[in-house]
């Protein structure tokens, strides 16, 4: 397939009689998923903070750790661990609540995003309170940082779904690692993938084979990508970690909270109530 299209036209079929709908096949490679990450972030910064800013801590002094839409922090579960004295990589910091928030609870903290004007906000952020966090542009996929260089990397929805060799980014993050050292991730949870991005009822009938690991994408006028998400299952999810040599501890499915009546995007009361829409992976790279 063209890098440009949205879609392979190829389909496979399951055979005669199958009940099974057709795997579409096609891929986005990871020039052309940066590019567009690249993009849409840029152009979205200012409205998802205005969106989303306050929830994320994006806004607060001293930044916060929210986790996923259902309001997880890390304050609460402490899945870093002891974060004192201990440096930490944020990939797919975006505007840096989160690194901000390690920094300011004893860490020594570093932010990488693709995206220069995510960055930006987050520097002017830090400008205000006084607080200097390093923050690096660069793709997940090529971190810029010595082997052994961190005790602990972590990433809320950041990079992870967007880019096209997340099996890469795994082996990334354990080259930074020190051996021991935590990898903690957030990203949708595999599942959401058979259904619409709609937060109501037409958001609870399943449409999308869960093993079809075409990327979705969104295009503009002339056919250019300006939006890349990449699927993959929870046993791809695994399997990455594991040939990139981490251990895996847990898989954290957080529960719709009692009473949080928040919708953003595909996540809202009513789905959160049959089904999870956060998948966090956590893991150690082995000694």
């Amino acid at each position: 397939m063209s890098p440009n299209q949205a879609e392979s036209e190829q389909t496979t079929s399951n055979g005669p009689g199958s009940s099974r709908p057709p795997r579409i096949l096609g891929e986005v490679d990871s020039a052309t998923s940066d590019r567009a990450s690249r993009w849409w972030w840029d152009h979205d910064a200012e409205n998802y903070h205005v969106e989303h800013g306050d929830f994320l801590g994006a806004h607060a002094a001293g930044g916060d750790f929210v986790w996923c839409p259902e309001g997880l922090r890390e304050a609460d579960v402490r899945l870093l661990g002891d974060i004192e004295d201990q440096d930490i990589l944020e990939i797919g910091c975006g505007s840096a609540p989160c690194a901000r928030w390690l920094a300011a609870h004893g860490a020594r903290a570093v932010g990488v995003d693709l995206s220069r004007r995510m960055l930006g906000i987050g520097l002017d952020a830090m400008a205000a309170e006084g607080v200097r966090v390093p923050l690096v542009q660069a793709t997940a996929e090529t971190l810029p940082f010595a082997s052994a260089s961190f005790d602990a990397a972590c990433s809320a929805f950041g990079a992870v779904p967007f880019v096209a060799d997340s099996a890469g980014v795994m082996s990334e993050v354990a080259r930074v690692l020190k051996p021991g050292g935590r990898w903690v991730f957030a990203v949708n949870h595999p599942m959401r993938w058979m259904f619409l991005d709609d937060p109501g009822p037409e958001g609870l009938t399943v449409r999308i084979p869960y093993f079809n690991r075409t990327p979705y994408t969104e295009t503009d006028a002339d056919g250019t990508l300006t939006y890349v998400e990449h699927h993959r299952t929870i046993g791809d999810r695994v399997r990455e970690l594991r040939a990139a040599g981490f251990v895996l501890d847990d898989i954290i499915e957080p529960e719709w909270p009692d009473g949080f009546d928040r919708t953003w995007g595909q996540w809202s009361p009513l789905r959160g109530s049959y089904f999870p829409g956060t998948a966090i992976f956590c893991s150690h790279k082995a000694d």
